[in-house]
């Protein structure tokens, strides 16, 4: 315990899912977790649980899509707790579903890009100047997609869009790594959370669980114990890296499954 104490962390989107599983580990390891996104009950809600046993957070409104709530919550922490270290970019609107390229339109494509690329790249644009004050710099944490992976028969626009995170990650780990801010992207695989859950057809958990190299789904906290590292002094000598923290679903050749199920090792 103790790995990110003293710091100061902004999780956004961490009124649910993978992003209330890295406030509270944050928290846990002594970071100050300022809570955020739209829904203000369900973001006390985790502040009063981090609270409870021992941590410190604050709730701070936060639309990706809307720039100025953006600039406010990096002033407001900054005025408040006096520097940021860590920003966590977790926020996305994944329930904007789409289909195959002959059936996007460009206001879909446009509304997918705006909610997971273009707020993506506003608050990494936005932090760099607080992060730049801090003698020790900072760690900017992109939350991606496996979607951006490999090609798969729907979701083209919001796959498009984490595989620009996955660059966005790149180029910012590049030309601000001198000042010392490291910038990294974590690609979750499937992450069943109390949210989503009920959401998630058995087929789909099956499907799945038959690639997966390990004996479970993925859960919130695989991703923050990831986060965790990212954002501590450990990792001061990693940036510029998409890790893919996936139970190893994305680490073998497509026909894996079958062939376990024919308990064959390869035609």
């Amino acid at each position: 315990m103790g790995r990110l104490a003293g710091k100061v962390a902004i999780v956004t989107g961490s009124t649910s899912g993978i992003g209330i599983g890295i406030a509270k580990l944050y928290a846990a390891e002594g970071a100050k977790v300022v809570i955020c996104g739209r829904r203000k009950e369900r973001g006390q809600a985790v502040v009063d649980e981090i609270v409870a046993a021992g941590g410190e957070a604050w709730y701070h409104f936060m639309d990706m899509t809307a720039i100025e709530s953006i600039d406010q919550l990096f002033a407001d922490t900054a005025e408040k707790y006096g520097k940021i270290d860590i920003l966590v970019n977790n926020a996305a609107n994944v329930g904007l579903k789409d289909g195959r390229v002959d059936e996007l339109t460009l206001e879909m494509w446009d509304a997918i890009f705006n909610s997971d690329m273009r707020g993506t790249f506003y608050a990494v644009k936005s932090i760099l100047p607080y992060m730049q004050k801090n003698e020790n710099g900072g760690s900017i944490i992109n939350i991606g997609s496996m979607a951006s992976c490999n090609g798969d028969l729907g979701s083209t626009a919001y796959a498009c869009a984490k595989a620009g995170v996955d660059m966005l990650t790149k180029y910012t780990a590049l030309q601000y790594g001198k000042q010392n801010i490291r910038c990294n992207c974590v690609r979750p695989g499937l992450i069943v959370t109390p949210q989503n859950e009920a959401h998630v057809p058995q087929a789909l958990k099956d499907i799945f669980l038959s690639n997966i190299e390990v004996n479970r789904y993925g859960c919130p906290e695989d991703i923050g114990h990831m986060c965790v590292y990212l954002g501590s002094d450990e990792s001061a000598y990693f940036t510029g890296q998409v890790v893919t923290v996936d139970g190893g679903l994305n680490a073998h050749v497509g026909t894996v499954a079958q062939f376990r199920q024919m308990n064959s090792r390869t035609w």
